[in-house]
């Protein structure tokens, strides 16, 4: 009799067995299939119970429970990744711990754009509102707040009523990759970073700044007028050397592309009223260098403004000729004769 009462004992709990391992299997068979992706997201910090449970509430597994058994079964787990994940509904128990672990998360949406070289502060802002970008009224008012950002290569722009743009020249022409939806400030301060790296890459920069006696910010001004002037890239170095030979000599630059920096639009041809605004960017009317960049230079113009070609030069003249060149010369007769050969090429 009584072994006859183990035997019962033991079939039932067989049988009780046999039913909790059928309800196990059935709980860890995928869920229904479907072609339409579930889309979450695991913050930082999660643990193991929370991700089981986030995954049952969003339809993926039928049961929290025994998906933590399962993990905790086999040690997996301890290395799921936060991020936002897409998962069809039908995958199996495997497939949902390899994404997790290997960190498949949905590719962020990414917004692309280029600042040309050469482009004001003025240019970029409407450039980047009319993409969608930035708002245009938010980047110009930024664009003379160098305290919002967190860049120490700016800290040395000097405070100056004189300046129009305080950023002008320090926002760098590149082509960028931000993610959708970055705000205005974190635009410019993607490209105020990148322009840190840039100068940064330069060999012996203090050294030589500090030779031909020059701030950074000094060093720009020359770079954006370079930037401003030349088109044929041989160029760059020998206008720069023009510029410096200018300055020394105590002459006035006379630099078109500072007079068209204060109009509203730039003009294909500057008129005489044009070269009398009253600016201090104006080099028709002051000597020496305007208060600050005009543009946004080239790594090329920063480098050829730190290292400018020694010449006698004094003037330059751009060829008619459909080339972008200019002519040289030494003396202001020889640009006189230099202009006639201009136009005669016209």
């Amino acid at each position: 009799m009584k072994g006859k009462v183990i035997g019962i004992l033991l079939l039932i709990l067989l049988i009780l067995a046999g039913g909790a391992g059928g309800y196990v299997w059935s709980m860890m068979r995928p869920v229904q299939a479907s072609s339409e992706p579930v889309v979450f997201e695991i913050k930082s910090g999660s643990g193991i119970s929370k991700i089981a449970d986030q995954l049952q509430q969003e339809g993926l597994i039928r049961n929290s429970l025994v998906f933590k058994g399962y993990l905790k079964w086999n040690k997996l787990g301890s290395n799921f990744m936060a991020g936002k994940y897409a998962m069809n509904p039908g995958v199996t128990y495997d497939e949902i711990i390899h994404k997790l672990s290997s960190g498949e998360v949905v590719p962020e949406e990414m917004v692309k754009f280029t600042i040309p070289e050469g482009y004001t502060v003025l240019q970029t802002a409407g450039k980047l509102a009319y993409e969608h970008v930035v708002d245009r009224d938010e980047f110009i008012k930024l664009a003379n707040d160098p305290s919002a950002f967190d860049v120490d290569i700016i800290k040395g722009i000097p405070v100056d009523e004189e300046l129009r743009y305080a950023l002008e020249g320090y926002l760098f022409p590149e082509t960028y990759e931000l993610k959708k939806g970055s705000s205005t400030h974190d635009v410019m301060q993607r490209m105020l970073e990148e322009f840190e790296t840039k100068i940064n890459s330069i060999p012996d920069l203090e050294a030589k700044l500090q030779e031909k006696k020059l701030s950074l910010h000094e060093l720009l001004t020359i770079a954006s007028l370079v930037e401003k002037e030349v088109v044929v890239e041989k160029e760059r170095a020998l206008v720069a050397g023009v510029i410096y030979n200018r300055i020394n000599k105590d002459m006035k630059l006379e630099i078109d592309a500072t007079v068209q920096y204060l109009l509203d639009r730039p003009k294909e041809r500057l008129f005489f009223k044009d070269l009398k605004v009253q600016s201090p960017y104006n080099t028709y009317l002051n000597k020496g260098l305007p208060p600050g960049p005009i543009a946004s230079p080239s790594l090329a113009s920063i480098k050829a403004a730190l290292n400018p070609e020694a010449s006698e030069y004094l003037f330059y003249v751009t060829k008619k000729d459909g080339t972008s060149g200019h002519l040289f010369a030494k003396t202001y007769k020889e640009h006189q004769q230099n202009i006639a050969k201009s136009k005669a090429a016209q």
